[in-house]
């Protein structure tokens, strides 16, 4: 493996031990669609909001009976703050995906390196055309493990390189992996999985602060979950590891698997991502919007809806 995100390597030994690797990757340009009786995005191109203060929600949707027929506007409700608003857009997101697997490579993970590899090397059999993978293993640090790639050959041999040592320092990982891997991918959907149990021995990040950030970018994320190793014990300052896998899964829209059913996991996420997502577009109509509201998407009979639940000040 080699160090994540090295410009900011100083900052991040002195006050995290994080080592960084830039991932300096320019952002194809998007063409903003009008929000307001915008017909479908051009292919592999996500909606963007046009008008100020407007709202975008990434949303899975399906039929209940496996049905492919089209959902609709009309279908669904949104409401910010427990006030429904009008709904100004409602379109698939066909845009590529950018998929970063955090892989939890501590010491007491219970998890042998075998199963760690497998959960991740599923994913790169089952991506879509387009999509692309960053896998990063993590302990007090966070390595890079696969560069973005499609290619499941090099990440197959990529995952040799993981090893079990040290502390799980997740909410540092995950905010190397947001501000240096998804935060310039705008225009595609960008999703975070992972693969551990939630615990989290030493971080300087506060965990309220990585929810907020992933809520305010829209970033998804899905886990693959392991034993908690703590057996539900009673942590001090911070979420027992369900707990916090429990608020990141359910706070941005995404589901949680058991890490003994890695290929079930890589399955449903990557045909969901592509088969079952959406973008949804409002206005505010009262807007606070230098405080966080609480945001609740929900469908008709017969149509289940995920959404993040929280939309972070603008």
């Amino acid at each position: 493996m080699y160090p994540l995100f090295e410009a900011a390597a100083t900052i991040r030994r002195a006050k995290q031990h994080l080592r960084v690797l830039a991932l300096n990757y320019a952002a194809g340009f998007v063409l903003l669609l009008a929000l307001a009786g915008a017909a479908l995005p051009q292919a592999g191109r996500r909606p963007a909001a046009t008008n100020e203060g407007g709202v975008l929600v990434s949303v899975v949707a399906r039929r209940t009976d496996n049905s492919a027929a089209q959902i609709t506007s009309k279908q669904l409700a949104v409401y910010d703050n427990g006030v429904e608003q009008a709904i100004r857009n409602f379109t698939p997101d066909p845009s590529p995906a950018r998929i970063v697997l955090l892989v939890d490579n501590s010491l007491t993970i219970r998890a042998d390196v075998e199963k760690l590899e497998q959960a991740a090397r599923e994913f790169a059999y089952e991506i879509y055309e387009g999509d692309k993978l960053l896998i990063v293993g993590y302990d007090e640090e966070a390595e890079i493990v696969a560069d973005w790639t499609d290619n499941a050959k090099s990440i197959e041999t990529s995952l040799k390189l993981f090893r079990k040592k040290g502390q799980p320092h997740l909410f540092d990982a995950a905010s190397a992996v947001i501000d240096q891997g998804l935060r310039a991918t705008p225009g595609q959907k960008r999703i975070i999985v992972v693969i551990s149990d939630g615990l989290d021995r030493g971080s300087k990040t506060p965990f309220e602060k990585i929810l907020a950030e992933l809520q305010q970018l829209d970033i998804t994320v899905y886990a693959v979950q392991a034993t908690d190793r703590t057996r539900g014990a009673i942590r001090r300052d911070v979420p027992k590891p369900k707990q916090v896998i429990d608020k990141l899964v359910e706070g941005t829209g995404g589901a949680i698997f058991p890490i003994d059913e890695p290929a079930v996991a890589a399955k449903t996420i990557c045909d969901e991502l592509r088969k079952n997502r959406y973008v949804l577009s409002y206005l505010p109509s009262s807007a606070p919007f230098g405080e966080a509201r609480n945001l609740l998407v929900i469908g008709d009979e017969g149509i289940t809806v995920r959404a993040k639940t929280m939309q972070q000040p603008n």
